[in-house]
């Protein structure tokens, strides 16, 4: 006679689900207040360092950390989850150590403008919106500030960062491909690092269409992309991180051209 099957396991009591959450959720309170707290010990270990005056903005390691918790074993938790969370928790602590506030020019979108820098830097720093993106440039230029703007195609705002040497572009928005094609940049006085997955943000004054440029680039072993094209200037992402002085870009077309930065590529998310 065959064996009987097992028992199927009993259902769990909704009540007791419940009641699992909400041990969970006051542990959770707990790490979020001792990780938010850390961010004052940051910036006293900083003042103690003679680092107090730098401005604590690092994306570099910021997407360090975000691939690091991605590559991590979950049950539930998705990438974006994890993405946001943290983007949450590191927008407070950077807000903890100092100034930190962002200026926002949309152009024709101000409202996706605003919603793509809340998704990236969170809610913890300040925000004001800019009538022109000047106004953004100039406010990256302090303490603390960071300016984000949209590609429009009747502004080469991102030109001007050729004379802005201080400005670097760090990160390109929305930072999942889930939310969209790149539509702004983000810009302030930061050390932009490789990351092993990068692109870097070139503009050029070359002549005729931009797949003309893309093909010089590319018989040069340089990747290239256009992003966004006005005012007689072309805004490429190229393919890694580029130093400002690499000759393959010294020999690339163009009078006027240059290295504006480099962000780590978007999550494939």
């Amino acid at each position: 006679m065959a064996d009987a099957p097992p028992p199927a396991p009993s259902p769990v009591a909704l009540d007791d689900v419940r009641a699992r959450i909400d041990e969970i959720d006051a542990g959770l309170l707990a790490l979020l207040d001792e990780r938010t707290a850390l961010g004052k010990q940051v910036a006293a270990a900083k003042a103690a360092a003679g680092q107090a005056d730098r401005f604590g903005l690092r994306p570099g390691r910021e997407t360090e950390i975000l691939r690091r918790l991605l590559a991590m074993p979950r049950q539930g938790a998705s990438d974006a989850l994890v993405i946001r969370v943290w983007r949450e928790l590191m927008g407070q602590s950077l807000a903890l150590q100092g100034p930190f506030n962002l200026t926002v020019w949309g152009g024709p979108t101000p409202a996706r403008a605003v919603e793509l820098a809340r998704l990236r830097f969170g809610a913890a720093p300040s925000l004001r919106m800019a009538q022109k993106p000047e106004d953004a440039i100039a406010a990256a230029r302090l303490k603390g500030g960071v300016g984000v703007a949209m590609l429009s195609g009747d502004s080469a705002w991102w030109g001007r960062l050729l004379a802005e040497p201080k400005l670097k572009v760090f990160a390109v928005l929305p930072c999942l491909n889930a939310w969209g094609p790149p539509s702004a940049l983000a810009f302030a006085e930061v050390e932009v690092e490789p990351t092993g997955a990068d692109i870097t943000l070139w503009v050029t004054d070359a002549p005729g269409p931009a797949a003309r440029t893309a093909e010089a680039l590319s018989r040069d072993g340089v990747a290239a992309e256009l992003l966004s094209e006005a005012g007689g200037l072309k805004l490429f992402t190229l393919a890694g991180y580029y130093q400002a002085d690499d000759e393959r870009l010294a020999r690339a077309p163009g009078r006027l051209s240059g290295v504006i930065g480099a962000a780590p590529e978007p999550f494939d998310v």
